[in-house]
C-alpha cells in the first residue's frame, strides 16, 4: 500500500450526502449514523458559526450592522436574507464571512473521526457548490417534485408557493444524477427509506470502505 493509500484508509471513507429539500436525506444521514458513520451536518455548522456570542456573528454585525441582530441578540435571518438575495455584493460580502469558519469547523468535526471511520457530510448543496469531486462517494436522495412539494406543505407548514420556490433554487435532477454514484429514490414511506439507506450501507458503503 503506497502512503497515499494509507492515508486513505486512515482517514476513513468520505461520503457526500445530499438531496433537494423534502427530499428525505435527514432520515438517510440518521440511518448512517446508526450504522457506525459520523455525520457532519452542514446546516447545524452554518448555524453554529452565527450563534449568539460567535466571532460570526460578531463580524456580520461590524460589516452589515445592528439591525441584523434581533432583540435576543440572535441573528436576524429574515432581515439578512431579504439583503443578500437583493445585492449580490452584499451576498459576497456575507459569504466571505461565514464560509472560512464553516470550513473550519466541517475540518474539525471530520477530524473528530475514529481512525477507519466512514465519515458523512450532510449537505445540501453538494451539486450546486461543485463539491463532488471532494468525496469517495457521493450519495443523493431524491423523490418527484409534486411528492416533496406535499411534504414540505404537510410535514413543515410550508405554503405551496414558497415551498416551491425553495424546490426550483436548488439543483435540478439531471444536474444530481450527473455527479451521483449512488441514488435513492424515496417515493415510499419512511421505514422503506430507511432500509433503502442501510442497504446503501451494506452494498456501497461497506465495501468501499474494505476496498
Amino acid at each position: 500500500m503506497s502512503g497515499t493509500e494509507q492515508h486513505a484508509f486512515e482517514r476513513g471513507l468520505r461520503v457526500g450526502l445530499t438531496g433537494g429539500i423534502g427530499s428525505g436525506k435527514s432520515t438517510v444521514a440518521r440511518t448512517f449514523a446508526q450504522l457506525g458513520a459520523l455525520v457532519v451536518d452542514s446546516d447545524a455548522i452554518q448555524r453554529l458559526v452565527v450563534a449568539p456570542g460567535s466571532d460570526g456573528l460578531r463580524a456580520i454585525v461590524e460589516e452589515f450592522g445592528e439591525a441584523m441582530l434581533t432583540a435576543d441578540g440572535e441573528l436576524n435571518r429574515p432581515a439578512m436574507a431579504e439583503l443578500v438575495f437583493a445585492d449580490e455584493t452584499a451576498r459576497r460580502r456575507l459569504e466571505g464571512i461565514t464560509h472560512p469558519l464553516i470550513a473550519q469547523e466541517t475540518a474539525r468535526q471530520m477530524g473528530k473521526a475514529a481512525s477507519g471511520q466512514v465519515v458523512v457530510h450532510d449537505i445540501p448543496l453538494l451539486v450546486e457548490l461543485g463539491y463532488a469531486d471532494k468525496y469517495d462517494l457521493v450519495v443523493i436522495v431524491d423523490a418527484p417534485e409534486e411528492v416533496r412539494l406535499e411534504r414540505l406543505v404537510a410535514d413543515r407548514g410550508m405554503t405551496k408557493e414558497a415551498a416551491l420556490s425553495r424546490i426550483r433554487s436548488q439543483a435540478t435532477t439531471e444536474q444530481r444524477r450527473a455527479v451521483a454514484d449512488v441514488w435513492i429514490d424515496n417515493t415510499g414511506t419512511p421505514e422503506e427509506l430507511r432500509e433503502q439507506a442501510s442497504e446503501v450501507w451494506t452494498t456501497h458503503v461497506e465495501p468501499s470502505v474494505h476496498h
